[in-house]
């Protein structure tokens, strides 16, 4: 299993950023799919998440809810996140993670990518 982040970076707040997950190795549309984050000295925590099956069941956290988007793109196996109105509490390092298990914001998934960071 390999889940290769990018798009991180540094920018303004209120400024926007999108982040991409490439994935292989598992089946994409059969896993539960999320974004993660963590900021220095914080615990991990979950931002986003979703099925990748034809339901596109979505979760978020309070704290990104109408400011996030988690999107899929299956013939692609990339997982998005489009963040807008980014805020300096945004500040951590960015993980997305696969699990075929079950779908929440808990941050114990199966399969992790190594992370980008985002600076607001």
């Amino acid at each position: 299993v390999q889940l290769v982040e990018s798009g991180g970076g540094s920018v303004q707040a209120g400024g926007s950023l999108r982040l991409s997950c490439s994935s292989s190795g598992f089946p994409f549309t059969e896993y539960c799919l999320g974004w993660f984050r963590q900021a220095s000295g914080k615990e991990r925590e979950g931002v986003a998440a979703l099925y990748s099956d034809a339901s596109n069941e979505t979760w978020y956290s309070d704290s990104v809810k109408g400011r996030f988007t988690i999107s899929k793109d299956n013939a692609k196996n990339t997982l998005y996140l489009q963040m807008n109105n980014l805020k300096p509490e945004d500040t951590a390092m960015y993980y997305c993670a696969a699990d075929g298990r079950r779908c929440d914001l808990s941050p114990s998934y199966q399969h992790w990518g190594q992370g980008t960071q985002v600076t607001v």
